[in-house]
């Protein structure tokens, strides 16, 4: 093996999110920096996740605008959806973030590695079998890919994954969606708001059962509201191909007939083949074990992004890239608090989460230490104004910090950021309560739930 001190300080293995990240702090730091990447930097996220889904949803709220402008007293006419139109504004916007990323792999003097790959050893990487790659430290960051199930054969056509379903150019009449989760819930939303018929089968007890519970019940009465068909608690058994479209039966012998299948039942690492336990990193259930900085059981070997054990969200992936990176350069960074990254649904109405949910705050405190309390969007001029419902809920241990943030609403997303700062900064009910919030903004909601929580509530409705 070649000598790593005639290498690379840093070699990436993965351009996604949290390898991009990792690459440009690295050079920042005043660190050589080699990124390796098979498709194109960016990855899951920029290319066929995050973005395009958004892009999507967002073309499905115009929709919903135009369908419903007269109840703002606009008289507007919805004359459908140009399908192709909708996707080439969607790759658009891809294209042009891409772009400036390119950019930016130039601008940090980073050497950009076009291909597959390998962990050969400690401290390399080969590429495409041939060309190895050297450095002090390595970082895995091979991202996920689209799960699927026994009896779910994906052909791309009539049973297809997230990445298949952004380059429809023709929209099925009804879609069938396994899995109820993040990235079920966000198509079946955006596939209604763009005149789809849709029907969801869940295996859990209710959809986005990661977020609180009261969360879940209000996505699902938004959902009933707007036609969106939902069956939770019931597996599907088999799925079979028809002249016409599939039919999905689930547990009970319900039987639900569509166009195509979506199976988003969740997202897996990308660690298979790629030289991982040769080199002594013992996978569990294919995720890459790591410690509080991120280092696996070989020295000088990290991992960051959806490889690790925990939520996969590409912010999560960009933060942990940048540790790694300080970590590496010596500057001692703080260890991450999982529970402190935010999450959000893009659905309409959309969900947004810190911390943690009650149930969680009642296991690690104990029941008769947690208070919570929901401030309902009727209170809020700005929510009104958007003709939204949804809710602020603070989660609280008595008389300690609030431990948890959960809202649903339109364009409630854009909160998340105060939600993150009272997370993370500990704070009490009192801090929060006597802070100013803009009016009239959704924003005032945290203010409204934290004067709730703290016994004085002004605009707060049962």
């Amino acid at each position: 093996m070649s000598d790593p001190n005639a290498g690379y300080d840093v070699v990436i293995l993965g351009g996604g999110s949290g390898g991009y990240a990792a690459a440009f702090r690295s050079a920042e730091l005043g660190l050589k920096v080699a990124l390796i990447e098979k498709d194109k930097v960016g990855g899951t996220c920029l290319h066929r996740g995050c973005i395009p889904t958004k892009a999507l949803l967002h073309a499905g709220e115009v929709a919903d605008t135009a369908r419903e402008s007269e109840q703002f007293g606009i008289l507007a006419e919805f004359k459908g959806v140009d399908m192709p139109a909708v996707k080439k504004y969607k790759d658009d916007v891809v294209s042009k973030l891409y772009k400036g990323l390119q950019g930016l792999v130039k601008a940090h003097k980073v050497d950009f590695i076009q291909g597959t790959g390998k962990l050969v050893g400690p401290n390399a990487v080969q590429v495409d079998g041939g060309q190895t790659v050297t450095g002090k430290h390595v970082i895995l960051a091979t991202g996920s890919y689209s799960k699927t199930l026994p009896g779910l054969e994906i052909d791309g056509e009539k049973i297809i994954a997230s990445e298949h379903a952004l380059e429809l150019t023709e929209l099925p009449n009804k879609a069938i969606v396994i899995g109820g989760g993040v990235i079920g819930v966000e198509f079946a939303s955006a596939w209604k708001s763009l005149g789809v018929e849709v029907e969801i089968i869940e295996g859990l007890p209710r959809l986005i059962a990661a977020e609180d519970a009261d969360s879940s019940k209000q996505l699902e009465r938004a959902f009933r509201k707007r036609g969106i068909k939902f069956h939770t608690g019931k597996f599907f058994e088999k799925v079979e191909r028809t002249a016409s479209g599939v039919q999905v039966t689930i547990q009970g012998g319900t039987v639900v007939e569509g166009d195509l299948v979506l199976v988003a039942v969740g997202r897996g690492p990308v660690t298979a083949d790629l030289g991982y336990e040769e080199q002594g990193i013992a996978l569990d259930r294919g995720f890459v074990p790591v410690d509080e900085h991120l280092q696996t059981a070989v020295p000088g070997v990290y991992a960051v992004g959806d490889i690790v054990p925990g939520i996969q969200l590409a912010h999560r992936g960009f933060l942990q890239g940048i540790f790694v990176a300080e970590h590496i350069a010596g500057l001692n960074p703080a260890v991450i608090d999982e529970t402190g990254i935010p999450r959000v649904t893009f659905t309409e109405p959309e969900v947004a989460s810190m911390g943690l949910n009650e149930d969680k705050a009642k296991e690690k405190y104990g029941a008769d230490k947690i208070k919570s309390v929901n401030y309902n969007l009727a209170g809020n001029g700005k929510s009104n104004i958007l003709k939204t419902q949804g809710f602020v809920k603070l989660v609280a241990v008595e008389d300690g910090p609030i431990v948890g943030v959960h809202m649903v609403g339109a364009r409630i997303s854009e909160q998340i950021g105060e939600a993150e700062l009272i997370y993370n900064w500990e704070a009490y009910a009192n801090d929060v309560a006597q802070l100013i919030h803009m009016h009239p903004t959704q924003n005032e909601a945290i203010g409204e739930a934290a004067m709730l929580l703290a016994g004085k509530p002004l605009h707060a409705h049962d």
